[in-house]
């Protein structure tokens, strides 16, 4: 069994923080009463008199709910140790952060990057040996899908070719996207995580809720440990975490135990084949933004029609900021216009493309508790890579086979759910409910359109394009990946990936021609 990574070893580190994080909040509340000008950190805490009335006003707008003044404090924190499971079910399932964190994408997993909980013998053994054999197929199939890949990318960059040496590089990282799926969500990470004050309060107030409730205590307390050395004055702003009893969560697993064993293949059927199915949209979407752009603009439908709206707001050729790298379109005022549309989506992703997918924080989705999930049955995604191979299928198939019995063992010997579950592969089926308005879908169907785009979340991306073209041609028109805006915006070069260009003219097609051979 490889050494892990233990809770202990779980690193956090303030890398930076915006300085008196409780007396700037107490400043900013005080500003907004003040007749003489801003009022500063400094001048609350200048004597006892203004020491008291700083408590009292930190006290009474933390307890009335007056939040803003917390969120302008932010803290830059390096944390190292984490596990993937962590990052998706805790520091990525809201949208009050900005996370950098290493890609299983493009960078290769080293053996013993990964969490081991605290387990007796001979639970901790299972766990151990079930790590090993996740590892031991993930670098089985990168050495077996390096020579597939490689034939199709020297396919398509002929001139790359003749210096394969300096390209296998970019090969391998196509192996390691698609070997990743075998690998456990205990898999341990290193990354930037920037929080405001406020959602700091959050994380210390929610800290004891699934998934991970240990590893979040430990990580939770480390961060108030590096801002108590800087401002022990913090501490006056923390309350007790919700006990895990107290919360709906609790009272629905101990009401509902399991979820219906029909549930899965319920779900699965609604989707009618499809990653990603439409279920739900604004009526009238391309008249409602139509008549929202005369609005701002002041015309009647005599003055401008729906048609020559629609493109004054889609067509990069009209609207250039679509096309913009910035994404500068969340602050022009007429690009927002685009929120008043909604669409709502069924959708079933891996654990690890959801991880890149809930990102675009904008897109809500409601993630399920996997204890209601979980059935003890192989549930998994199989990524393009390994359906071309009978080897790699093999290999795949028989390690998702181990990894879901060696959780099914854990869970007889009586581990908790939170320590089991680390062991579920990356491939695991994730099946949510997502929403989102129309800015910040585009902004994410263009991003992930693009045929460099994690393969699960670019096949889902197509599904929905689809659907939303079908219903409404005008909207749909102009959604395709980065260079087909930037063509359209005469925006040059209109791929804008350098040295990561997919090697095809991909600004030419139709979405409805888009089809990629491989990742």
């Amino acid at each position: 069994m490889e050494s892990l990574r233990t809770f202990q070893q779980i690193e956090v580190k303030l890398v930076g923080a915006v300085a008196q994080p409780y007396e700037t909040a107490v400043a900013s509340a005080r500003t907004c009463y003040s007749g003489k000008g801003v009022v500063y950190p400094a001048d609350v805490s200048k004597d006892e008199k203004s020491i008291a009335l700083r408590d009292r006003i930190a006290s009474s707008t933390l307890e009335a709910g007056h939040l803003t003044t917390r969120q302008h404090a932010h803290f830059v924190f390096s944390l190292s140790g984490v596990s993937r499971q962590f990052i998706w079910s805790f520091l990525h399932s809201h949208p009050f952060y900005n996370s950098e964190q290493v890609s299983q994408r493009y960078v290769r997993v080293k053996r013993g990057s990964f969490l081991m909980p605290p387990l007796p013998e001979p639970a901790a053994k299972v766990f151990g040996d079930t790590v090993d054999s996740q590892t031991a197929a993930y670098e089985k199939l990168i050495d077996l899908l390096r020579k597939p890949l490689s034939a199709d990318f020297f396919e398509r960059f002929k001139a790359r070719s003749k210096q394969p040496e300096k390209w296998m590089g970019a090969v391998d990282k196509r192996a390691f996207e698609v070997a990743r799926y075998v690998l456990g969500v205990g898999t341990t990470a290193y990354l930037y995580h920037t929080v405001s004050a406020l959602t700091l309060l959050r994380y210390k107030k929610l800290c004891a809720l699934f998934e991970t409730p240990e590893e979040q205590k430990i990580v939770v307390d480390l961060m108030l440990q590096r801002v108590r050395e800087i401002d022990p004055l913090f501490d006056k702003e923390l309350q007790d975490p919700i006990p895990l009893e107290e919360t709906l969560e609790y009272q629905l697993v101990s009401q509902f135990k399991k979820a219906s064993p029909n549930f899965i293949d319920d779900f699965d059927k609604k989707l009618e084949g499809r990653v990603s199915k439409l279920v739900s949209y604004s009526h009238d979407a391309e008249t409602t933004l139509a008549e929202a752009t005369r609005i701002a603009l002041g015309q009647t439908r005599a003055d401008l029609s729906d048609s020559q709206a629609l493109d004054l707001l889609l067509d990069p050729k009209e609207n250039p900021t679509l096309a913009d790298t910035l994404n500068v379109g969340v602050l022009d005022r007429l690009s927002q216009l685009l929120h008043h549309v909604h669409f709502t989506f069924y959708k079933k992703l891996s654990h690890t493309a959801d991880s890149q997918d809930q990102r675009h924080r904008m897109v809500m989705a409601s993630r399920p508790l996997l204890h209601f999930h979980y059935s003890g049955k192989p549930d998994y995604i199989t990524p393009f890579g390994i359906t071309q191979s009978e080897e790699a299928a093999a290999i795949y198939t028989k390690s998702m086979e181990n990894s879901f019995s060696a959780v099914n063992r854990l869970l007889e010997m009586g581990v908790s759910e939170q320590y089991a579950f680390y062991l579920l592969p990356n491939a695991f089926s994730i099946r949510m409910v997502s929403t989102g308005d129309l800015q910040a879908y585009q902004h994410k169907w263009k991003l992930r359109a693009c045929y460099n785009a994690q393969e699960e979340i670019f096949r889902a991306t197509l599904d929905e394009v689809a659907q939303v073209r079908a219903l409404f041609p005008k909207l749909g028109e102009h959604l395709r990946a980065p260079c087909y805006l930037r063509l359209r915006a005469g925006v040059k070069p209109y791929c804008s990936e350098g040295d990561r260009f997919c090697g095809l003219p991909v600004w030419k097609y139709d979405i409805s021609q888009y089809a990629r051979k491989s990742l």
